[in-house]
């Protein structure tokens, strides 16, 4: 059985206020093709449909579409919910839509209830776990920690009891929202950081023939059985050396992994980070190579050129980000304030205010518990207010 693996369409996201929607339909027209080519048995799509709760109206009739065009192929579609979805929203008419074929798992209680396709081989369950917020699911999932690998853990149980119940031989694949150990992360990924702990081992999906992820940028396998298929585009300049694709993925009669192969995603521009002194980056000719490609300019000049913009626009168009990190500086105090937060969690940059306010005297144990609930509190808070909009 073939199935197409894609995640982190993030449908209505611009990339530094460039609109992406031409873009991104580009890539919906894509996938129906290629699912139409390699004749795929199912499509596989691992959260983040939309880039937020509220989407804007045109990322949700280019979704529409996407929906329509797929169940009118005929090709059964498993989705579930990432961090960015709106559970809730996305999961509207979920009943309805199931009879065209198009399967939304949306509700952390429905984890166990799989899609069952069949083949010459017998059956496949598609398990679709959606993103499990800790603080929110645990409850329902009567763990006592508050940690993603603790609630992953209890729908995992949930899903290999129902696989065990199942006729011998039973393949499976499970959909899931997660941040693997051993995954590379991006620039673009929002944090899910929750009491310190966001990674969850690879072995949680043990005892399922294939884990379909979402939410790292990236494609990339964890192992043979453990794979992102990352965004078909990209939504940061640190994703520039990513070759975007998808994975087609054949399961064998035996649950094995028959086949994995990386299908392109089109393109819509190059991404280019460039850095060094104006003049040289104005001058240097092996630069021509991305002068149709969207910028990212870092100068080193030990003074700021006057309108440096404005001059490196006229050799490279498309400029859209423009930095500076002057040589010689020694430390990074000149730093502005969003480069200094760089890829820092909520939890570091609160024990770092409590460090600046008592002049370098930093929190402890306990103090740092403190914090840790406080924005678990403040999940859980945002999680309710969601669920009653």
């Amino acid at each position: 059985m073939k199935f197409l693996h894609t995640s982190d369409w993030h449908l209505g996201r611009a990339f530094h206020r460039v609109n992406l929607l031409g873009a991104q339909a580009a890539f919906v027209d894509h996938l129906v093709e290629t699912v139409r080519a390699h004749a795929v048995d199912a499509v596989l799509v691992a959260g983040d449909v939309y880039d937020r709760a509220v989407p804007p109206l045109a990322a949700v009739e280019l979704f529409d579409r996407a929906l329509h065009r797929l169940a009118a192929i005929g090709v059964p579609t498993v989705m579930i919910s990432g961090n960015h979805d709106s559970a809730r929203r996305l999961g509207v008419g979920a009943g309805l839509i199931d009879r065209a074929g198009i399967h939304l798992r949306t509700d952390p209680a429905a984890c166990a209830d799989p899609v069952v396709l069949s083949d010459a081989h017998g059956d496949v369950a598609l398990y679709g776990l959606p993103y499990l917020e800790p603080a929110l699911v645990k409850e329902q999932f009567g763990t006592t920690r508050v940690s993603h690998e603790a609630v992953l853990g209890a729908a995992m149980d949930r899903i290999r009891a129902d696989l065990a119940a199942r006729t011998p031989g039973t393949r499976s694949v499970v959909l899931a929202h997660a941040f693997v150990t051993g995954g590379r992360a991006s620039d673009s990924e929002r944090d899910i950081t929750v009491g310190g702990v966001e990674a969850v081992p690879a072995s949680v999906f043990d005892g399922v023939d294939y884990a379909a992820l979402g939410h790292l940028h990236g494609c990339q396998a964890i192992n043979e059985r453990v794979r992102y298929s990352g965004s078909p585009l990209a939504y940061s300049f640190s994703e520039a050396d990513h070759r975007k694709t998808m994975w087609l993925v054949e399961l064998g009669a035996h649950g094995d992994i028959a086949r994995a192969e990386r299908i392109d995603t089109p393109v819509p521009r190059a991404l280019a980070r460039l850095r060094g002194r104006l003049d040289a980056l104005l001058s240097d000719e092996r630069l021509s190579v991305h002068t149709d490609a969207w910028v990212e300019a870092t100068l080193t000049d030990p003074v700021r050129p006057e309108d440096p913009m404005g001059r490196l626009t006229a050799r490279f168009p498309h400029t859209l980000s423009l930095a500076f990190d002057p040589e010689g500086r020694e430390d990074a105090a000149g730093a502005s304030y969003a480069q200094r937060l760089k890829g820092r969690s909520d939890q570091e940059i609160a024990e770092d205010f409590v460090a600046h306010v008592r002049g370098g005297g930093r929190a402890d144990e306990a103090e740092r518990a403190v914090l840790r609930g406080a924005f678990d509190d403040v999940r859980v808070q945002d999680g309710r207010q969601e669920i009653h909009r």
